[in-house]
């Protein structure tokens, strides 16, 4: 079930965040990652239109909305390959006519999973707090 997120489902988003971002990111510094835990708390997520995906009571996934970007998609690294992440995106695409989105060029499995949903490569540039490469995507003309 895809809802939105409640303030008692924060701790679980943010522990999802910062477990797939360590795995996902294995290329950059794990302590930015660390260093990142309360401007999510703080910032990002108050400031986006953010819905949770559970499994059995357990949110296992989630993703935020910044205007028309996705800003975050996550899924709980223990439940990765399970259709979630697709079922989150098709969501997202229910609530906005266009999705843009950044994705760290180095995180090839994140880059073929929008490219497999129908996103394509609009722009590429260097991430300004991390040095990292990422392309920017947009699902324009891909939302049903």
């Amino acid at each position: 079930m895809i809802r939105n997120l409640e303030p008692s489902d924060l701790d679980a988003v943010l522990d999802i965040w910062l477990d797939a971002s360590l795995k996902a990111h294995d290329f950059i510094d794990p302590t930015f990652w660390r260093s990142q835990v309360e401007n999510m708390r703080n910032l990002y997520l108050p400031a986006s239109e953010t819905y949770v995906i559970e499994r059995e009571t357990r949110v296992v996934g989630f993703y935020s909305l910044l205007d028309s970007q996705l800003a975050a998609l996550f899924v709980a690294p223990d439940c990765q390959g399970q259709g979630m992440g697709k079922q989150l995106i098709a969501h997202a695409k229910t609530q906005r006519a266009v999705l843009t989105l950044a994705v760290y060029k180095n995180n090839q499995p994140s880059c073929q999973f929008y490219l497999s949903q129908g996103f394509v490569v609009t722009h590429e540039q260097t991430d300004e707090q991390t040095g990292q490469p990422e392309y920017l995507m947009s699902s324009v003309g891909t939302h049903p």
